[in-house]
């Protein structure tokens, strides 16, 4: 982990990062250790929140991208 950031803090990233990548393993391994660290659930639970608003930006500007592109290529075809 970061030697920047505090142990907590590092967790708390660690825990955000898993939930935004989709990453069960990560999750239980910085969820445990920030248990260990002493860090309490409501920083956990915001941790999650923000990690969920961040997964479901992504996938919303995915969504639109894969809409866009799809729009793009049925125009190309029409032209062909």
């Amino acid at each position: 982990m970061s030697k920047a950031l505090e142990p907590r803090t590092a967790e708390l990233v660690g825990i955000a990062a898993a939930v935004a990548g989709h990453c069960e393993p990560c999750f239980e391994f910085h969820y445990r250790k920030a248990i260990e660290l002493g860090v309490g659930h409501g920083e956990i639970q915001a941790a999650l929140t923000l990690a969920r608003a961040v997964r479901a930006a992504g996938d919303s500007h995915m969504d639109e991208f894969v809409t866009r592109r799809e729009a793009a290529v049925a125009v190309e075809v029409q032209g062909k």
